[in-house]
């Protein structure tokens, strides 16, 4: 069962959760996060969307250690997403694909954000963003974000790593619970994240 609202977090940006997938795979380790997905159909605040810095827009190298990996199943769900003209946005079309087909992904476009309480984690601005895909794998919470030309990209690492660290602390689950990625149709590149990585991200630091 899909459930999708709606946010104006200065575009709309489409929230949608898998329902049967969220019980199935959100066990008593990831009851926060089952509660933390629910509770954003009915609770999400707009104001930290509309201030402050997103995560797509800081241009900081992290410089991990990227595992490449072709033929990644996340790829061919995004290659079998273009068969389909349901949506004009390829985002769309990928992001609807892995939530109705694949059996690992709870929700897509997935808020995070800091808020006023929480200026100190950063810097004097609040930080926000959306998750492209959220997957359970492997008894790890997998943060995805679909990058069309993936080899091109220089910073969605950081973009995924500080996407990943959000909601490590919004549902109150250790870092050490997630993993990283970013795709398209023919490769994935994978990271774990790690707290150390802040120092390097010079567009943050207070």
């Amino acid at each position: 069962m899909i459930k999708h609202v709606s946010f104006k977090h200065g575009w709309f940006y489409h929230y949608r959760i898998n329902l049967r997938k969220i019980d199935a795979l959100c066990n008593t380790e990831f009851s926060n996060l089952k509660g933390y997905l629910t509770g954003l159909m009915n609770d999400c605040p707009e104001e930290p969307f509309l201030k402050g810095l997103r995560c797509s827009h800081i241009k900081d190298p992290l410089q991990t250690q990227l595992n490449e990996i072709c033929g990644h199943e996340i790829s061919s769900f995004a290659e079998r997403a273009h068969s389909t003209q349901d949506f004009k946005s390829a985002h769309s079309r990928v992001q609807l694909e892995l939530l109705q087909n694949d059996d690992s992904t709870l929700a897509v476009e997935v808020p995070v954000w800091t808020d006023e309480t929480e200026k100190d984690l950063f810097s004097s601005e609040t930080l926000s963003g959306h998750i492209d895909v959220l997957r359970i794998e492997d008894g790890l919470i997998w943060v995805w974000d679909y990058k069309p030309n993936a080899h091109l990209e220089k910073f969605a690492d950081t973009q995924t790593f500080l996407y990943s660290l959000l909601l490590s602390k919004r549902a109150n689950i250790p870092l050490n619970k997630f993993r990283c990625g970013y795709f398209d149709e023919k490769r994935a590149y994978v990271f774990k994240p790690e707290e150390e990585f802040m120092r390097k991200i010079e567009g943050i630091k207070k």
